[in-house]
């Protein structure tokens, strides 16, 4: 049996920067809906069961009204098993953890997870090497994507049946390895980490550039949003490359460059470098100590004092699956098409097997005896017409 997991965070989206910049809420609703568009791509894939983690505020109602509501071509679409763990929610991220833990003593084959970079900083730091899909529906997101949740689930169902072969399908992401005063390492992070002048933890969100010193990035899109941006203005690093970088950020007044870059939905700000490096692989960092906290993935986690020493270590994060990737490849190995052929000049269905020499000109071969393809050839499934054939013309 395959079975993928899910983890859709209710409290994504929905933090103070929809007060203090343009950020708009991610409704719970949508949510609930995207769980099933993905369970719709995983049945599809040959998944059998999903194994999801409770979800209150909208989300779980949201998704049983969708399965309920299912009629014409929807009900007729094949969906896995859903099993909702039994569990104590607290509605905070010891409900990420405690799923992500469920989930792999099932285990589970992928996780998808709906969320924002914290979210997924989280299962991230519980979930080994289960494969992640990641999907956005946080504020700042640089880390997970935002996609289409069908076209998720069937890629995420085709890598976790194992229906295709060969490399980049699934990707190491980089994490920053976070500790303090000399001990093991206390935190992760897979977007950045950055030291902030602010005191308290407060209501955690980072949105004041003029309060950050210092950050490591363990990649820089010129598309983000938020401190991954701030180093694509002065240097892009790729996911795939194997290097971070660092910054050190000063008053635009007083920076040698200043950048101007989107921080939060909504909000473009002005911010001053004073210098950017490199980070290699394995290279431990120190930042400079200082009294504020210590931010990850845009979020402040961690209290410092005037004494505390900090280091940062670019180390191997999680398995990601290449959604991109995984379709381009089933396109390729042709794992989507339908297991029969169809002479175009007739219509008639004939089967044929792999290898088949001679076929007649029009008809378009399938693998009827592909391992995925369970009772193709006797259920009568659809067929395509082969675009390369001209059909005749009657009359």
């Amino acid at each position: 049996m395959v079975s993928v997991g899910v983890v859709a965070n209710p409290a994504s989206g929905r933090d103070v920067r929809r007060l203090v910049t343009g950020a708009s809420v991610f409704d719970n609703a949508e949510k609930g809906a995207m769980v099933h568009r993905l369970m719709a791509g995983l049945g599809a894939a040959g998944v059998d069961r999903v194994v999801m983690m409770p979800a209150a505020s909208g989300v779980s109602q949201s998704l049983q009204r969708h399965l309920r509501g299912r009629t014409g071509q929807l009900a007729d679409q094949p969906l896995p098993e859903l099993e909702v763990l039994e569990m104590a929610l607290h509605e905070d991220a010891r409900d990420s953890v405690a799923a992500v833990l469920a989930m792999a003593e099932r285990p589970v084959a992928a996780i998808v997870v709906l969320g924002g970079d914290g979210t997924h900083r989280v299962v991230a730091g519980h979930c080994g090497d289960i494969p992640l899909c990641a999907l956005s529906t946080g504020t700042n997101n640089a880390f997970p994507e935002l996609r289409e949740a069908t076209v998720a689930g069937l890629a995420t169902g085709l890598v976790a049946a194992g229906r295709l072969g060969g490399e980049g399908l699934v990707r190491r992401a980089k994490r920053l390895e976070v500790a303090v005063g000399g001990g093991p390492v206390r935190e992760t992070a897979l977007v950045d980490v950055a030291v902030t002048a602010e005191r308290w933890v407060g209501s955690r969100a980072l949105w004041r550039a003029g309060a950050i010193s210092e950050a490591l990035v363990t990649f820089a899109s010129p598309s983000a949003v938020g401190l991954s941006a701030v180093a694509a203005a002065v240097g892009p690093v790729p996911r795939a490359a194997p290097f971070g970088l660092h910054l050190r950020l000063a008053p635009p007044e007083e920076a040698p460059r200043v950048v101007t870059v989107p921080l939060a939905p909504g909000l473009v700000a002005d911010v001053g470098v004073a210098d950017a490096r490199r980070v290699a692989p394995g290279e431990v960092v120190p930042l400079a100590a200082r009294p504020g906290c210590l931010a990850l993935d845009g979020e402040r986690e961690v209290e410092l004092g005037p004494g505390d020493q900090v280091t940062v270590r670019l180390g191997q994060g999680p398995l990601v699956i290449d959604v991109d990737a995984v379709m381009a490849a089933a396109s390729e190995q042709g794992i989507l098409h339908q297991a029969t052929t169809r002479r175009a000049d007739d219509g008639n269905h004939r089967p044929t097997r792999p290898g088949q020499q001679g076929a007649a000109p029009g008809v378009v071969p399938h693998d009827a005896d592909h391992p995925r393809v369970r009772g193709a050839a006797a259920q009568g499934v659809r067929h395509r017409r082969d675009p390369r054939v001209r059909p005749p013309v009657c009359g």
